[in-house]
């Protein structure tokens, strides 16, 4: 069963969760004032992640999942096309800004020294899907987590031809940006996801987190083992 959703994009009736207040995100997300805040906390985080190297660790497709889905369930009062259009915006302008650094950086912007963040095992994972995919890993790699932090780098330094650069990157952020946010808000639609809104946010909290505390772990055992 689906819930009641208004022209808005909202769920007609609130939902309530099982947990304590202080962790139900009903409580704190529902406030009209929250919501311009959260569209641009999105949207940072989808611009950091997509277009500036230390963002690979940032959740981009869970922040848009959860995104659509808080706002299917009534949890925030915003339209579900103001959200994906801005995070379609978001997304586009954080890869155009990722191929800008690496066409005027050159390969010299890989030069970092290795860090309990950033490896450059990351720089040569996506270059080898950059090569084996081509200009189609402009909008695979938006599915690739860490990948797609750095192919538009990788893209900029192969000097990729930029009027490709923008149409390719164009439909990644329409499937990424847009895509994953529906499927979020088509999903929140349905009673169950709406009434255990509470307990499926904390998930997806922790299945956001879980890829960086194994990142940092295989970091630290690294390190470990040079010592």
């Amino acid at each position: 069963m689906r819930l009641p959703v208004s022209l808005s994009g909202t769920a007609v009736h609130p939902v309530t969760g099982l947990l304590p207040a202080w962790m139900d995100p009903n409580v704190f997300l529902r406030d009209p004032s929250v919501s311009p805040w959260l569209l641009l906390v999105v949207c940072a985080f989808l611009f950091i992640e997509t277009g500036l190297l230390v963002g690979f660790f940032l959740p981009g497709d869970s922040l848009l999942f959860t995104a659509g889905l808080l706002v299917a369930t009534g949890t925030v009062n915003l339209s579900i096309a103001v959200l994906a259009g801005a995070a379609f915006a978001a997304a586009f302008a954080g890869d155009q800004t990722g191929y800008l650094i690496g066409h005027k950086a050159g390969p010299a912007v890989f030069n970092k020294p290795q860090s309990r963040l950033f490896r450059q095992e990351y720089v040569e994972r996506a270059h080898t899907f950059f090569q084996r995919y081509g200009r189609r890993s402009v909008i695979l790699a938006r599915f690739v987590p860490i990948v797609r932090t750095f192919i538009p780098v990788v893209a900029g330094v192969a000097r990729m031809q930029h009027r490709t650069f923008i149409a390719f990157n164009a439909v990644g952020a329409l499937a990424w940006g847009i895509g994953v946010t529906l499927l979020g808000f088509w999903l929140g639609q349905y009673e169950w996801i709406g009434r255990n809104i509470d307990l499926i946010f904390i998930l997806i909290v922790l299945i956001s987190v879980a890829p960086i505390g194994v990142e940092l772990l295989k970091a630290r055992r690294t390190g470990t083992a040079a010592d």
